[in-house]
């Protein structure tokens, strides 16, 4: 169910190993996937889920696709296995799982976690949420270790994985418009723990007093590992007179660090390096190894992303930053004063957390979106000046002509990307164009 990049990779996969895969599309299947699927003679429908689907042995859901919907109701009625298309993957893989989710930091983490084991000389593949299917890329090899970006959603679709190391950086609100609550959507991060036993390990961050909270309330047997940039731990990672420092029964090893050696800035990226570092000492990769690939690890694209100075102008492209706590971070180290792209679908946002950051550093807010009016009532009375655009060109042509020299121009939406644009990808890409082109 679903025709893209998830439900693409698994109907090939179940190609490959002697399935006979049916795709179903509730929109209009894209030209190129379209030619995939009849080259190797696979069978599609689009615009609709007709109930050919009931006729299966095994149903394979695309994350997005709400498990509520009529069709799945009745699949359900009638015992039919519903899986995600990870889970479906797992199936054919011997390689170990990194699993690492979180409202907001799981990119960046998979990226640093991947670019350790990658330097370190190990067969690895990064996969998942950031954007690879994991049945895609087990099509032609299999791998010895698999990073896995996870969202909540991809969670919901798990029913028996083996995940021998889990990270969970944060649980902040986000798509409350599917879980209805703030409980629901913490019950769906945690359980990642479901599918881990007394040999593996769940990295935590113990400054988060929601995620703290609901890890000690929880029954499970795995190793419990905390990570801490407020206090000074004596297991897990935290920071102490400038170090980072990596400690734990479990581990075999101790690593530390300078933190002026990390090559990205922000109190969040060090949640996620620790996490990593941690990642790293399970496998006993050297510390000189790991201290190598941290201070030379790039930031990700789209996520607090440079993108040139103009006439002393600074462009930063956060496109990532779906919701209120992902914009947070980017206001939080933003330096200059700040022009504010933003909006987007509004995802059920309280921007009450927001409002002491803006009135310290952000002059003008420039909407991005159909539907501003909430933008303008949270915000109306903090900055001078909150417009509206429709456009990317025009929200940075607008944003420019406005600003003063040794200001910032931030894209960092705090809303999902689909009133004007496909993804987060799309919308950051746009922002580029637009500011090199001016």
């Amino acid at each position: 169910m679903g025709a893209g990049i998830s439900g693409l990779g698994a109907a090939m996969l179940a190609f490959t190993k002697g399935d006979i895969p049916f795709v179903s599309d509730y929109g209009t299947i894209d030209q190129p996937t379209k030619n995939k699927f009849l080259n190797q003679k696979i069978q599609f429908e689009e615009g609709g889920h007709s109930d050919k689907l009931l006729d299966a042995d095994i149903i394979i859901k695309s994350p997005g696709i709400s498990p509520n919907i009529p069709i799945l109701l009745k699949a359900s009625e009638q015992g039919l296995e519903v899986i995600s298309e990870i889970e479906y993957a797992s199936r054919f893989t011997k390689a170990k799982i990194i699993g690492v989710t979180g409202t907001n930091g799981k990119t960046t983490t998979v990226n640093i976690i991947y670019h350790i084991l990658k330097n370190a000389g190990l067969d690895v593949a990064l996969v998942g949420n950031i954007g690879n299917s994991m049945a895609a890329m087990l099509v032609h090899k299999d791998y010895e270790f698999l990073v896995v970006e996870l969202s909540s959603f991809q969670i919901d679709g798990l029913k028996n994985i083996h995940i021998p190391i889990a990270i969970i950086l944060n649980i902040t609100p986000d798509h409350l418009d599917r879980y209805q609550s703030f409980g629901n959507y913490v019950q769906a991060k945690l359980n990642l723990l479901k599918f881990q036993n007394e040999n593996d390990l769940t990295i935590f961050c113990q400054d988060d007093i929601v995620l703290s909270e609901s890890i000690r309330n929880i029954e499970s047997n795995t190793q419990i590992i905390p990570i801490s940039t407020d206090r000074l731990l004596t297991e897990g990672a935290w920071i102490n007179d400038g170090r980072m420092v990596v400690n734990h029964p479990s581990l075999k090893q101790q690593f530390n660090m300078e933190i002026s050696q990390l090559t990205i800035g922000g109190k969040h990226n060090l949640y996620n390096t620790m996490a990593a570092a941690i990642v790293a000492n399970s496998l006993l990769i050297r510390k000189e190894k790991i201290r190598e690939s941290l201070s030379n690890f790039t930031s990700v694209e789209h996520r607090l992303e440079w993108v040139l100075r103009l006439k002393g102008v600074e462009f930063i492209n956060d496109s990532k930053a779906t919701n209120v706590n992902a914009s947070w971070y980017a206001l939080e180290s933003a330096k200059d004063p700040v022009i504010w792209i933003m909006g987007g679908v509004d995802k059920g946002n309280d921007y009450e957390l927001l409002k002491p950051l803006v009135k310290d550093k952000v002059r003008i807010i420039i909407c991005l979106g159909i539907d501003n009016l909430k933008i303008h009532d949270a915000f109306g009375q903090d900055v001078e000046l909150v417009l509206n655009t429709t456009s990317m060109d025009e929200a940075v042509n607008m944003a420019f002509r406005l600003s003063n020299k040794e200001e910032q121009v931030l894209l960092s939406p705090a809303c999902a990307s689909f009133d004007l644009f496909e993804n987060y990808e799309e919308r950051g890409k746009k922002f580029k164009e637009a500011v090199r082109n001016l």
